[in-house]
């Protein structure tokens, strides 16, 4: 045991400390020498277990991740100096721009100087596809992002938000070759999309899916990619959260990691430490426009399944089953009888549909699919999805109290349609209502005849009533109450009735405005 010094605490305390700082700090409140702490810091840090180091895994990722540059034929305001550079600041040229000009910035961000005769031509259109100097519409770099090598034969991943607007691409490997690439497919729903490279028989560096099956929150994940067009920047971090919805889509299924991830990232790989993708970075959550550590990475599982897609048609094909379907909050569930907030709710069948052949109407709750639970209406949406059009599957619906079976053979979403859903304003016929109005206090509404004689219109609303607490509006309309066609307020109260005598306090109410059809729970306790 080591002695105090002049009634100081001993060293024997100060080994206790956790951290090579630690020790320093402890060592220097005793009043030893510095001397001494330097040398009892070194003895500890020869203890301390080694730093994890990603050299190795970059070493052998980096050269399958390329910059990709996307470039637009962009018509020239002038050229009076003949030189290829084809913009007009008032008789300036670029080296007169002052440095702090937002086109001299962009320029410089990119390492591209619009003058430079060397290297360049092709990218600022002065030797272009599309003529010599003053030519009109010659290519210009429009965007820049990120993407990877899938295929020893050139296939490049990237984001669809990178190339959607392009129409000329380039891809810059990490040694800096350039390489022209031919866009082969993309999808907006995924933001995936698939560039080809021709190597001229040169075999590229690739890199393989990861299995999302291992995949777990906490995991030490490294992003490589180009934020701000500085290529070849790798940052390290861990996965946060799986299974994020970010609201951008149906198909939202996103890793979320604290990887510094920025502009310029976009279409880049997230790796795992053997070196497989696990994610592609997409996108951000940032109050400031830089990382604050929440990045959102495409789920491996999604897009090895729509890369493989892009590369042999060049797009994807999805199911269909064209129904508008909405979630099942807890209130929705208590006033169908449902004994958990789960399944997507049927709002409206397109007419025609897969979903409408089959017998689907508004107010079902999909429950299971091919005897699999249904999370929500975003995890019917992704399973309908990733089925082959004219696949036969069995739905489980909740209707009128109870589970019932279907049978759908699923279609073709149609380019413009919206996934499993299909936006359908149309209703069925329903009995003229009558011409009188009559308040339903209770529910802080008051309704009357519609113009269209279909449903009954909302003519005024309590402001301080759950119905305007659940967005219902003066102007919406008014069409069934717990699956049942209403025609007028007697109608409603008859519902609501024989809901109470069932035990509910619910009532499921559908709502028709200018944006489409909605179910809305509203509280029936106390209505006559």
């Amino acid at each position: 045991m080591l002695k105090s010094f002049n009634g100081r605490p001993s060293l024997a305390t100060v080994l206790k400390a956790s951290t090579v700082a630690g020790i320093a700090a402890a060592v220097l409140a005793t009043g030893v020498p510095l001397e001494i702490t330097r040398s009892y810091a070194e003895a500890v840090k020869v203890q301390a277990p080694a730093v994890p180091s990603f050299a190795n895994v970059v070493d052998a990722v980096s050269p399958a991740v390329v910059s990709v540059r996307v470039e637009n034929p962009v018509n020239p305001v002038s050229d009076n100096n003949n030189d290829g550079f084809s913009f007009d600041f008032n008789g300036r040229g670029f080296d007169d721009l002052p440095d702090d000009h937002p086109l001299k910035r962009f320029f410089k961000q990119f390492g591209q100087d619009p003058n430079d005769q060397q290297g360049h031509s092709r990218r600022f259109g002065q030797n272009g596809p599309n003529g010599g100097p003053g030519g009109k519409g010659r290519l210009r770099p429009v965007a820049q992002g990120s993407g990877f090598f899938i295929s020893e034969d050139g296939y490049i991943v990237t984001n669809n938000h990178v190339v959607s607007d392009g129409q000329a691409f380039v891809a810059v490997t990490n040694d800096g070759t350039e390489l022209d690439a031919k866009l082969i497919g993309k999808d907006p729903r995924t933001d995936l999309a698939v560039l080809k490279v021709d190597g001229k028989g040169k075999k590229f560096t690739y890199v393989n899916w990861a299995d999302d099956n291992n995949v777990r929150v906490g995991d030490w994940v490294v992003a490589v990619g180009n934020p701000f067009g500085l290529g070849g920047t790798v940052t390290a971090g861990i996965v946060s959260a799986r299974g994020r919805d970010i609201g951008s889509g149906p198909y939202d299924d996103y890793l979320q990691v604290d990887a510094a991830v920025n502009r310029g990232n976009s279409g880049g790989p997230t790796f795992n430490l053997s070196g497989e993708v696990v994610g592609i970075n997409t996108a951000i959550f940032s109050p400031s426009g830089g990382s604050v550590g929440i990045a959102f990475a495409i789920p491996a599982s999604t897009a090895k399944d729509v890369v493989a897609d892009l590369m042999k048609d060049g797009q994807v094909s999805r199911g269909w089953l064209g129904v508008q379907i909405q979630p099942v909050t807890k209130d929705i569930a208590e006033s169908i009888g449902l004994s958990e907030p789960s399944g997507a709710l049927v709002v409206a069948p397109q007419a025609g549909s897969p979903g409408d052949k089959a017998g689907m109407k508004a107010g079902d709750v999909v429950t299971a699919l091919n005897g699999e639970t249904i999370k929500d209406a975003r995890d019917l949406s992704r399973r309908i999805g990733a089925m082959q059009p004219g696949s036969k599957v069995e739905l489980s619906v909740w209707r009128a109290g109870k589970a019932q079976p279907l049978t759908v053979e699923l279609g073709t979403l149609p380019i413009d349609q919206k996934d499993a859903s299909a936006d359908d304003n149309s209703q069925p016929q329903q009995p003229e209502a009558p011409a009188s109005e009559k308040a339903l206090a209770d529910l802080g509404l008051t309704v009357g005849p519609s113009d269209d004689g279909k449903g009954l219109a909302i003519t005024d609303i309590d402001p301080n009533s759950d119905a305007a607490d659940k967005g219902i509006k003066e102007g919406e309309k008014i069409t069934s109450v717990n699956n049942q066609e209403v025609s007028s307020a007697d109608d409603i109260v008859k519902v609501l009735n024989q809901a109470k005598k069932d035990g509910r306090t619910r009532a499921l109410f559908q709502i028709q405005s200018s944006e489409g059809s909605r179910f809305v729970a509203l509280p029936i306790n106390g209505q006559g």
